[in-house]
């Protein structure tokens, strides 16, 4: 059986779905729009799919699930209208701008059986997932510390920044969640600092462009979450994962853009990942795949927006740290 899919947003990681999709197994056509309509219409021209006018005719095009990849602030009514007409969803985090938009989501879908999956690419990654592997096992033994990194080669532009929720929301999500899904275990209390020696924007935003965040888990784990908008050598992404018995880390492969200055340690012959879409290529190509099984209903939903929600209540609690500068349990920004 072969289907016939919607995306709305054709921007960078959309663009990059609707091709990713085109050419996964079962499926028959994809049709795209965006408030853009040149920018849709040009993306579906330049990919060989299909070309909606506007939302309301991509929803009416007998599809059979719709992708979500457009601005933040749009993510609740797509989510929504589509889940209303019996549509399953993926969606590109986050469900919402906020803890409250995220809830009304919730409550919207929750009485449905429609699946809305939230878009964490890190859990398809297969080092994310031998690194979850390794620590059910028990091989690790038990736990002691977690420590995550994130660094962007270069800061995304001023306009961006503004609207992005800030660096905790907008990038370190990825990493509360995935210390969540890896671990097992959840996020009970952080403490954040942040620090600005780049750009003005950031200031302006009310943002950061570094910050360290140190966290407690609720079996006693301790867990560290390294961030940052400027690291020219590369995009560095990984997890390290320590317990009693053994470690497993992710993102230390020839591509990490990392120096040894032992001088017996030869460089890695090859270039750094430039960006967050090559570096995981694989995993939103395997995450669509298993949106697909969810939509045939071969598979669970992966991740819900309830797994959303909890990864942003670490963000919150995570964004007040910093600005009140002390140590903030989850417990304290749960609604």
């Amino acid at each position: 059986m072969t289907i016939r899919l919607g995306l709305a947003g054709t921007g960078r990681i959309g663009a990059s779905h609707a091709e990713t999709l085109k050419a996964l197994p079962g499926v028959a056509s994809v049709v795209v729009a965006d408030a853009d309509l040149e920018r849709a219409r040009t993306t579906a021209t330049k990919l060989g799919v299909e070309f909606a006018p506007d939302i309301e005719t991509l929803l009416d095009s007998d599809i059979a699930g719709l992708i979500v990849t457009t601005a933040t602030d749009s993510h609740p009514e797509l989510i929504t209208r589509a889940v209303d007409r019996g549509i399953p969803v993926f969606c590109e985090k986050p469900v919402a701008a906020d803890i409250a938009g995220t809830l009304e989501v919730i409550r919207r879908v929750g009485s449905s059986t429609v699946p809305v999956q939230i878009g964490f690419q890190r859990r398809f990654d297969a080092g994310y997932q031998a690194a979850r592997r390794a620590v059910s096992s028990g091989e690790l033994g038990w736990l002691h510390t977690l420590r995550a990194t994130t660094l962007d080669p270069t800061p995304p532009p001023a306009e961006y920044i503004a609207r992005s929720g800030g660096l905790f929301r907008d990038c370190g999500v990825h990493d509360f969640d995935i210390i969540r899904w890896v671990s097992g275990r959840e996020i009970t209390e952080v403490f954040a600092l942040g620090a600005n020696r780049g750009e003005r924007f950031f200031v302006d935003a009310g943002d950061v462009d570094t910050a360290t965040v140190v966290m407690r888990l609720d079996d006693g784990a301790l867990a560290t979450v390294s961030l940052g908008r400027y690291n020219r050598a590369g995009y560095d992404v990984r997890l390290e994962v320590l317990g009693s018995e053994g470690n497993a880390i992710v993102g230390l492969d020839d591509r990490a853009p990392l120096r040894s200055v032992e001088p017996e340690y030869p460089a890695s012959p090859y270039p750094a990942y430039p960006g967050f879409m090559e570096r995981f290529r694989s995993a939103y190509t395997e995450e669509l795949a298993v949106f697909l099984s969810v939509i045939a209903g071969k598979v669970d939903n992966p991740c819900t927006p309830t797994d959303a929600l909890e990864a942003f209540y670490i963000a919150e609690a995570c964004e007040l740290s910093r600005r009140e500068h002390r140590p903030v349990s989850v417990e304290e920004v749960r609604v």
